[in-house]
């Protein structure tokens, strides 16, 4: 697991790293618009300072750069509200869905090691991770109408992980960071691979918990007939997802090296976007 672990974290901070310089220098640049804050240092007003006032190419990157930044808050603000009011509904749904008697079974069963865990009457069988403060580990009662106890254990052991691990507000702030910071294609690059590294981590978790590849294996394979729906909004952490086929292939080969999804035009078109970027900031202070 230390494997992928280190890795998810080097993306993590990749994400936040980029965002944190990006969204900075923005708050800064607002600052000195609207209140008249003495920025020494700021790539955006450095950008404006390049060209004559009152011209044409003066106006144009004003205009650009302004529609940038609205819409990387706008895009910010409006996430995290549809998220906030998303999950109210999708937890008052959920207890309004709540088999009692399973969810007290289940949770009893997997006492001490969690308690945070709830099963609803749904004829789908699903398995998910929801909520980012106290995430809690969801299951259907499909789910474990289908899953025999052993294939059972090791799906909610997968989703324990996510759960512990806190998967679903790392994946919500990296959703977050790709879809404000759209013109740097690497920080949705490192969503990708993420999500992929966390799943597989559940993945040997579960394995590692049960003491076998049998249980998770067949249950994998019996939810990939199954064929269900892609992941609900808010943020899940869902136990089919986009990256069965790695996860098929850890299992069958847990000591191969499974490599990213490497996307070099995404790569290399962020690193120079950042480069460009990081320039200016320099020529900024110089």
């Amino acid at each position: 697991m230390r494997r992928w672990h280190r890795k998810s974290l080097l993306l993590l901070a990749m994400s936040i790293g980029i965002a944190g310089i990006v969204w900075s220098q923005m708050g800064m640049y607002l600052g000195h618009l609207f209140f008249g804050v003495d920025v020494k240092v700021n790539v955006f007003k450095f950008c404006v300072s390049l060209f004559k006032e009152n011209s044409f190419y003066y106006f144009l990157v004003i205009t650009m750069l302004n529609a940038v930044i609205a819409y990387a808050l706008l895009v910010t603000i409006s996430k995290v509200v549809k998220q906030y009011i998303g999950s109210r509904k999708m937890m008052r749904k959920l207890l309004a869905n709540r088999e009692i008697t399973h969810t007290a079974s289940l949770i009893e069963r997997f006492k001490p090691i969690n308690q945070h865990i709830m099963v609803i009457r749904h004829a789908q069988p699903l398995a998910f991770t929801a909520g980012l403060r106290r995430p809690l580990v969801v299951l259907s009662t499909a789910m474990i109408e289908m899953l025999s106890d052993e294939e059972l254990d090791a799906v909610v052991h997968h989703e324990i992980y996510h759960q512990q691990n806190h998967d679903t507000y790392k994946i919500f702030m990296m959703q977050l960071i790709a879809r404000s910071l759209w013109f740097i294609p690497l920080v949705r690059w490192s969503l990708n691979n993420y999500n992929i590294m966390s799943e597989l981590m559940a993945d040997e978790y579960a394995v590692r918990q049960s003491g076998s590849e049998q249980g998770l294996g067949s249950a994998l394979l019996k939810l990939i007939k199954n064929a269900y729906s892609d992941n609900p909004t808010p943020v899940l952490v869902h136990f089919t997802d986009g990256a069965v086929n790695y996860r098929l292939q850890q299992l069958l080969e847990p000591n191969d090296d499974i490599p990213l999804k490497a996307d070099l035009v995404s790569i290399v078109s962020s690193l120079l976007v950042f480069i460009l970027f990081m320039g200016m900031i320099v020529l900024a202070i110089a």
